[in-house]
Parts: C-alpha cells; sequence; structure tokens
C-alpha cells in the first residue's frame, strides 16, 4: 500500500488537511517550498459558492517538512477510482455521484485554474469539493510515486481538460480499466489509442458512450470530435443526473458481433501499434539500412536487368506466388504480383526485411532470423515460434470471372482465399479471408487488382 502524503490528519488536538513534503527543512528552504504557504486551494459548495482555502501552519514530522491547513472532511477521488476494477462493481454509483460533485465543481469555478489531478480533490458529497493548491499536491503525489498523471492529457487546457479528465474517469468507472494502460501513456493520448467504450461495454447507453469517446478524442489531432468541452461535460451531467437508465438490454447477435468487432479492433491496433512506434523509435536507424540495401540492390540489379513479371502463371499460381512471397519477406516480388491494390501486406514485409536485416547486421549471425511459417511446420516446427513469419494452411476457391471491356482484354476472375498469418510479435494466429479481383495487365499477364479482407 503506499503511502498517502496528501491526507487528513490531527495537527494539535484538531483534524487538518495534511501535506508530507518528503523534504527535510534544508532543502524545503532551498527548493523554496516555503511558497505553497501562499498559494491557494479551494472548497466549493454544492450550491456553487465557494472560498479560497490557504495553508494554515507548517511543521516537521519525523525529520521531514509538513504543509497542513484547514479541514475539509472526505476522500480523496482517486482512490474512489482506484476502487473500481470491475464493470457492476458495487461502488460504482459511488463513484459516478463522485464524479458528478468534481465535475459541477469545475464548472462552477469556470476560468479560475485549479488542480486538475483527481488525487489532489478530496469529495464530500454534502459539502462539496476540496481542490488542493496545485504545485503542492503534485510534489507530495510525486512522492506518492505518481509520476505519470493517469488521468490528465498535458496538451489540452481549460475547460478541454476538464472534459477529456471527466470522459477518462467515467470510462474507469464504467469499465473497472483504464483506457490508457501502457507505459506510452501520453502518446496514446495524444493518437487517440484506446478500446473504444462500445467495445468494452457494448450494452452502454449509446449516448453515453458516444460522449466519451468524444472527451477522448480532444487531444487527437486529426480526429478531433466536433463537440468542446463545455458540451461534452453538460450532456455528461444531464445523463447521469437523469432518470435514464445508462445500460441496455442487447439481442444476443449483436453483442456476439460487437464481441468480434472487439477482437478485430485489438489485433488492428497492436499490429499498427508496433509497427509504427518501431518506426518511429527507430527510423534513422532504418533509414541508413534502406540506403544501404538500396545501394547493394542497385548494384546487383545494375549487373541483371531482368524485370520480375507474372509472365506465364495461371490466377491460381500468382494467389499462390503472392502468400509466398509474402512468408519469404519478398517485397519485390509481392509487387510484381498486384496491380493497384492494397499495398499494407507489401509494406509489412518490407518492414520486416529491415528488421531482419537489422538483426543480422548486429548479431553477427550466419543462421535465419525469420522461417517461412509453412516451411517452419513442414520441418517438424511447432506454431506459434519466435522465429516463424508468414501463412499457413492457403485454401483458395474460385467464385466468379466476369468482363470489364472486350473479353480478351476485360476478363476479370475472383477468388477467396482463407489463410492463417503467424507473426513473430505474436502467440497467435490471425485468421483472414482476402476476397482477390485478378485482371491481365497491358502484356497480358495475370496481377491482382482488388484484396478485400476480413480477419478475426
Amino acid at each position: 500500500m503506499i503511502q498517502q502524503h496528501i491526507h487528513i490528519s490531527n495537527v494539535g488536538n484538531s483534524p487538518a488537511i495534511c501535506f508530507d513534503t518528503g523534504l527535510d527543512p534544508r532543502s524545503f528552504a532551498r527548493t523554496k517550498m516555503s511558497q505553497c504557504l501562499i498559494e491557494q486551494g479551494f472548497m466549493v459548495k454544492p450550491d456553487g459558492s465557494h472560498k479560497i482555502w490557504r495553508a494554515a501552519g507548517v511543521d516537521e514530522v519525523n525529520g521531514l517538512m509538513r504543509v497542513w491547513g484547514p479541514l475539509f472532511p472526505g476522500k480523496r477521488l482517486d482512490f474512489i477510482l482506484e476502487e473500481i476494477d470491475s464493470p457492476n462493481h458495487p461502488k460504482t454509483q459511488t463513484a459516478l455521484d463522485a464524479l458528478v460533485c468534481w465535475i459541477k465543481a469545475k464548472m462552477f469555478l469556470g476560468e479560475t485554474r485549479s488542480a486538475i489531478n483527481p488525487g489532489a480533490s478530496i469529495i464530500c458529497n454534502e459539502d462539496g469539493v476540496f481542490f488542493a493548491p496545485e504545485h503542492l499536491s503534485n510534489r507530495c503525489l510525486y512522492m506518492e510515486g505518481a509520476k505519470l498523471d493517469r488521468y490528465n492529457c498535458p496538451d489540452l487546457i481549460g475547460i478541454n481538460e476538464t472534459a477529456f479528465c471527466a470522459g477518462l474517469m467515467l470510462y474507469k468507472i464504467l469499465t473497472g480499466l483504464h483506457p490508457y494502460p501502457s507505459i506510452d501513456i501520453y502518446q496514446d493520448m495524444r493518437e487517440g489509442i484506446f478500446l473504444p467504450i462500445h467495445l468494452a461495454i457494448p450494452n452502454l447507453n449509446e449516448k453515453l458512450s458516444g460522449l466519451i469517446k468524444a472527451a477522448l478524442l480532444l487531444p487527437v489531432e486529426n480526429k478531433k470530435t466536433t463537440k468542446n468541452g463545455t458540451a461534452i461535460l453538460n450532456e455528461i451531467l444531464v445523463l447521469l443526473e437523469s432518470k435514464e437508465t445508462l445500460f441496455e438490454k442487447l439481442p444476443e447477435e449483436k453483442t456476439k458481433k460487437l464481441e468480434k468487432e472487439r477482437k478485430s479492433h485489438l489485433l488492428k491496433q497492436n499490429s499498427y501499434v508496433k509497427t509504427k512506434r518501431f518506426v518511429l523509435r527507430n527510423k534513422y536507424l532504418l533509414a541508413g539500412i534502406g540506403i544501404f540495401l538500396s545501394l547493394v540492390l542497385f548494384l546487383v540489379l545494375g549487373t541483371r536487368r531482368t524485370v520480375i513479371t507474372t509472365e506465364g502463371m495461371t490466377p491460381e499460381e500468382v494467389i499462390i506466388t503472392y502468400y509466398t512471397a509474402f512468408s519469404e519477406l519478398n517485397d519485390e516480388l509481392m509487387k510484381a504480383c498486384i496491380q493497384g491494390a492494397d499495398k499494407s501486406d507489401i509494406n509489412a514485409a518490407g518492414i520486416f526485411h529491415v528488421i531482419v536485416k537489422q538483426r543480422e547486421f548486429y548479431e553477427r549471425t550466419t543462421e535465419p532470423i525469420l522461417y517461412p511459417a509453412q516451411e517452419w511446420r513442414d520441418n517438424g516446427g511447432e506454431l506459434p515460434s519466435p522465429s516463424a513469419f508468414g501463412v499457413t494452411d492457403l485454401e483458395i476457391e474460385k467464385l466468379t470471372r466476369r468482363w470489364d471491356g472486350s473479353e480478351e482484354e476485360g476478363e476479370i476472375v475472383v477468388f477467396s482465399v482463407n489463410y492463417s498469418l503467424w507473426a513473430p510479435t505474436e502467440n497467435y494466429e490471425i485468421i483472414r479471408n482476402d476476397r482477390l479481383m485478378l485482371k491481365r495487365d497491358r502484356h497480358g499477364n495475370w496481377r491482382i487488382i482488388e484484396i478485400e479482407r476480413t480477419e478475426r
């Protein structure tokens, strides 16, 4: 259990709000923490009236300096939030009532700056909300180990900052989970990397779900919500204080559909985040490797100008070649198989190819870093494996053919392709179905012109 540095304790013979700074007298003076004695906090009553709170004194306890001031009875908001660890927790309504008090108090203060961190707020439904002096409380929360402020985004200010914090707290109360559990919390906030609440709680009131989503999108540059912080807070208050139920009964079919959507979302999001952040962290190294590989390819291809094509291949052979090349990270051969189709597979193969070359360079190994997953399985290896990548269990079914233009030049064939994809970064398979459309190019070679994908 963490040591509480913001708490209610007796000073003399009377209870008071105390702030344990963790500083000895000399450090307290050197860091100018004595200025916190004139820093103001706020006590906001349920009717909207408020008065300023200031420290009444400072004393030394066990060799460390403690600031104290007038009592405000209640419980810290961050402790109320952390008690909720599952949906439909017995204290969910208590936490929702505390959140309503907090939002109202923030809105009563308006443009007046007050501490945003839930750990700096003490809630008492009858007496209102106490907002501790901001710099003093931040020092104490840091001493408790709160190096990351898990409920606030540093990019927001004013009412938008309050709305984001309220939406995040509401997400935690209703799901029992924090929407940004990773160590890259601020980056997740800025990029909107969280499980949408309608997938976390499928039966949540649709309007409330939309408001939480709007609040969490406030710091996201390319996903700006149309609602501002004031509108979001007002609508949240209306819903939480109304008689309207927060949960709806869903048909079993819709529940299953949303569960499938949730799994798909997590798969795509995890893949996106890992790939993008690896590239961002290693962009200069990858750029250097890319230049090196380009130079090698230029020198090799300069001696033999052979152009890779699908000449002589049937549509089925083009498809097999495409997925085999994917497993072998042969992005050049993959490019020869498609014309105008989505290139996300090619990009993924290119990234893994660079990663493999990077590891080979640093690890000075002649052993393959990655094996094609089918080859790994055929040689008796068990999947999943950290050394295997690619496609297994490939099934190809011809669906239809049609003509787009003349019969000779405009023939289009459509295939359904089922397979499993294994990646070294995951310990499970991704089941995919691709609907492929193939057409002859101007040289008469079959190439993939469209890929429609579903996965689970």
